[in-house]
């Protein structure tokens, strides 16, 4: 077709996304592409537009659970990787840089660590990207994504790139504006983030310390990160223990005995044993707890139900 020809030789059909996940689960995507530079992906995603293929944007693949179907159409790898720090201002305690919405959010904290850059600690742990980031307010321990971002720059689905205030977001607890508006395809470039100036003794320090609590909490291997929101004044992880479902596994999907708001891949899972599991958990801690637990991830591919 025109657009697999345009788009080059570092195109994949029918890649297996369970390549590119945290939970090493996905079907495959018709058309599988990274991309390394803001300017290409402006390019490939205006280029798919014109020929009306289906896009989607893959970050770290962190948070996402992608159906055994697999994704149709393009999906774009986002491995823009830039960092710009700003020069500081007179008089201002306070400092910003403008990051591609692919930089890995561990390598922003660990970058933020040696410029003495405090405020992003938080993410020294959390898997995923900054354009991820930007779309699901992001946060660990107390911090997020608004307490730090200034603007985002975004490709329109008009295709236009325009910088937006924080403000425009509206975000609110693990989601803002964008992910309302998921079906318009607005597409995260860049954001300018801002941060106080510390010692990096200090916030090396910080980071340690996150790092610890989440070695000692949460598990390792296959996951998706939290799989639900924590119901405001409680933790779902609690419920679905008080549940009586850690470990409670559905084929090679088991809820971790660690944390109980992990879902694991214990190796050759599916995402169809995942959602499997998924509903149990919610239809459990509803029946015992009249609660309705709401998913932090995001179910999407051939098939995929909506996300309570």
């Amino acid at each position: 077709m025109a657009l697999t020809a345009a788009l080059g030789d570092r195109l994949r059909l029918d890649e297996p996304l369970a390549n590119h996940t945290t939970s090493r689960l996905g079907g495959p995507a018709d058309i599988w592409l990274p991309v390394s530079h803001v300017d290409k992906l402006v390019e490939v995603v205006t280029l798919a537009r014109q020929h009306q293929v289906p896009i989607f944007m893959l970050g770290g693949g962190a948070n996402i659970l992608i159906t055994d179907g697999g994704l149709r159409g393009l999906v774009i790898e986002n491995r823009t990787r830039r960092i710009d720090l700003q020069p500081p201002q007179p008089g201002s305690a306070q400092r910003s840089l403008i990051a591609d919405s692919g930089v890995v959010l561990p390598n922003l904290a660990r970058r933020c660590a040696r410029e003495g850059l405090s405020g992003f600690e938080w993410a020294v742990g959390v898997p995923g990207t900054v354009g991820g980031a930007v779309v699901n307010n992001a946060g660990a321990y107390g911090r997020d994504m608004a307490a730090t971002l200034v603007r985002a720059e975004l490709l329109s689905p008009d295709g236009e790139r325009v910088w937006q205030p924080v403000a425009w977001l509206k975000y609110d607890y693990r989601t803002s504006s964008l992910k309302w508006q998921a079906h318009l395809e607005w597409v995260v470039l860049r954001a300018e983030l801002q941060f106080t100036s510390a010692a990096p003794e200090a916030i090396e320090a910080r980071m340690t310390g996150f790092n610890e609590r989440r070695k000692s909490s949460q598990p390792p291997g296959a996951t998706m990160g939290s799989m639900f929101k924590n119901p405001p004044g409680d933790y779902a992880g609690r419920l679905i223990e008080a549940a009586g479902l850690k470990g409670y596994r559905v084929g090679q999907a088991q809820i971790s005995t660690v944390h109980a708001n992990f879902f694991h891949n214990l190796g050759g899972a599916t995402s169809t044993e995942m959602i499997e599991l998924i509903e149990i958990a919610q239809q459990v801690v509803e029946d015992k707890f009249n609660v309705r637990l709401e998913l932090e991830i995001e179910v999407v591919g051939e098939s995929a139900k909506p996300t309570p």
